[in-house]
This record gives C-alpha cells, sequence and structure tokens, in this order.
C-alpha cells in the first residue's frame, strides 16, 4: 500500500504540475503528516521533488523529470507499453496517444513486436468495429440488443447489459447479463451478427467469476485422429487430452458436448477421424456423413433405377 501511494504521488504531480500536502492527504485519505514522511521516502529513492513557499507554491517535480529509473523497474514499464500498444488495433486515438505520453514519459521506445488484431480474415472493419462498440457500451454501461446465432442452429434476439470482453481459447466472448433469460450469459462474439447500443442505462451488476454463469454437463469423448490431423488436433485440445500412439495416430479424451456442433466439427476432419466412445456418437456422425453423401452425390448417381 505505501508503495502505490508513492506511485499516485508522483504521477498525480506529474498530471497537475503541482499540489499541496493537504490535497495529496485528503486524495489519499491519509494525514498531512504521512505524506511528507512519503515525500522524504521519494527524496530517497532519487525523485526529484522539492517544494515552493508562498500562495503559489506548493509541491513539484523538478521539470523535465521522467520516470526512467525509479517507482518501476524496465520490466514493468515495458509491460505496460506492450499492454497499451495491444490496443492500438482497435484503432483507438486515446489509446495510441496514451502509449506515445507513456513511451515519452518512461524514456522507453515502444518496441513494434506485438500485434492483436480482433478481426477474422478479410472481416477487418466489421469485428474491430464490433469489439469497438462493445468496449464502449461497456464503459458507458448502455444496453445492447444482439441477434446471436445459438448453438442450437436458431437465431435468436437478446437485449443484454455488457459487463466485460474476455478472451479464451482462441476466441472473443461477452460477459454480460441477459434481460430475457435473468441472468448472466457468455456469447461469442463471432456469432453476434447483429448489434445495436441502445440508449437505456444500467447499473447494479458486478461482473461475476466465471464459475457463477450456468454450468453445463458434458460427457467424455474418446476420438482417434490420424497423424496428418495433428496440426488441428494440437489447435484444438490441450496437449494433456492427446495421446499420441505408436502408429502415428492421436488417441484424445475430452468433456465435450455432444450437439450439432460437435457433429459438425467431427465431420471437418472427414476421414481422419474415429469416434472411440461413446458408441452412439458413432451411429449419428455415420448417419450424418451418409445424408452428406447422399445430397453431395453426382446427379447420375441420384437416378433411381426404374
Amino acid at each position: 500500500m505505501h508503495e502505490s501511494r508513492l506511485f499516485k504521488i508522483v504521477y498525480h504531480l506529474l498530471d497537475q504540475g503541482r499540489a499541496t500536502a493537504p490535497e495529496l492527504a485528503k486524495k489519499l485519505e491519509v494525514s498531512v503528516r504521512t505524506i511528507y514522511r512519503d515525500l522524504d521516502a521519494l527524496s530517497e529513492a532519487g525523485i526529484p521533488i522539492y517544494t515552493e513557499p508562498g500562495r503559489n507554491g506548493g509541491i513539484r517535480l523538478m521539470e523535465h523529470f521522467t520516470l526512467d529509473r525509479a517507482v518501476l523497474s524496465k520490466k514493468e514499464k515495458q509491460e505496460i507499453l506492450t499492454g497499451l500498444q495491444s490496443l492500438g488495433i482497435t484503432r483507438s486515438v486515446m489509446g495510441n496517444a496514451t502509449l506515445e505520453k507513456l513511451s515519452g514519459l518512461f524514456h522507453l521506445p515502444a518496441e513494434d513486436w506485438l500485434e492483436t488484431d480482433f478481426s477474422r480474415w478479410g472481416e477487418e472493419n466489421q469485428d474491430n468495429g464490433k469489439f469497438e462498440r462493445l468496449k464502449e457500451a461497456i464503459l458507458k454501461r448502455r444496453a445492447v440488443r444482439i441477434q446471436y446465432a445459438g448453438s442450437d442452429g436458431k437465431m435468436g434476439e437478446r437485449t443484454v447489459h455488457p459487463l466485460k470482453l474476455a478472451y479464451k481459447s482462441r476466441a472473443w466472448y461477452l460477459r454480460a447479463y441477459c434481460m430475457d433469460k435473468q441472468d448472466f450469459r457468455i456469447f461469442r462474439l463471432t456469432r453476434i451478427v447483429e448489434l445495436e447500443v441502445l440508449d437505456e442505462t444500467f447499473s447494479g451488476h458486478a461482473c461475476p467469476r466465471e464459475e457463477a454463469y450456468p454450468a453445463r454437463e458434458y460427457n467424455q469423448i474418446v476420438l482417434r485422429f490420424s497423424g496428418e490431423t495433428a496440426y488441428r488436433v494440437y489447435d484444438e485440445f490441450d496437449r494433456s487430452q492427446v495421446e499420441r500412439q505408436e502408429n502415428g495416430d492421436l488417441l484424445v479424451s475430452a468433456r465435450m458436448p455432444e450437439d450439432d456442433w460437435l457433429t459438425g466439427f467431427l465431420l471437418s476432419f472427414g476421414t481422419g477421424v474415429e469416434v472411440v466412445e461413446p458408441a452412439h456418437l458413432r451411429e449419428v456422425l455415420a448417419a450424418q456423413a451418409e445424408q452428406i453423401y447422399q445430397k453431395n452425390k453426382a446427379p447420375e448417381q441420384k437416378i433411381k433405377p426404374f
């Protein structure tokens, strides 16, 4: 707490130019005597703080001071710059301006080694725009109306109170309070087809931990993938779920939802996947594959003999 208060004093002086001890004491909710002890500690740490007497005096930092040696380590300063740099892809002017200011303040170059892009290939404007509008709605606590493509294959309209944008397992999600369900829900951003920020504002929702969202129990699925599909297997499954066989096959054991999404996911591997367990999923997959064959076989094959 002591280090945090010292940090706040320095940044207040950097931002405001000057302050009095009573002002700092009120802002940080400590005594004036504590403020003076903090100023002594900052001086001992090499921060060039001085006081000027008189009506327009107060506590100041020496002109042209930068945080190049004190308060934050070089690693901590670089981490702050890296975090702000990742915001630049949303085309946020504020984020880029802050990055430039802090880069100069820290006396560190903002190395251009990281790029975070929220968009799918070929959809830069739409996806980044969606992310930016949701971010603004969260910060301004504005309700949002969405058209959402559910995993059940149905398109539905929801009015939600957006609480947080979260990145998990290679995808962005919106954590929100759903007014229709009167409960917390998670929505995958790529499945939000339409988005409208409403004039309605909200309050009173604290974003809960992940376990507060409705939990779903998934069955254990065992799958055998051919070695040629390894690049995709490791994209989709954690290393602890994969067991490599002597012949090069990959045996995967994971808890997954048995729904249309799973069937489509497995079919996308073509002949590169075999369902080991459960047996009824093998039958579902085989039936789906047969339907695909019947629908897509050559026209002459579809003609029934007399």
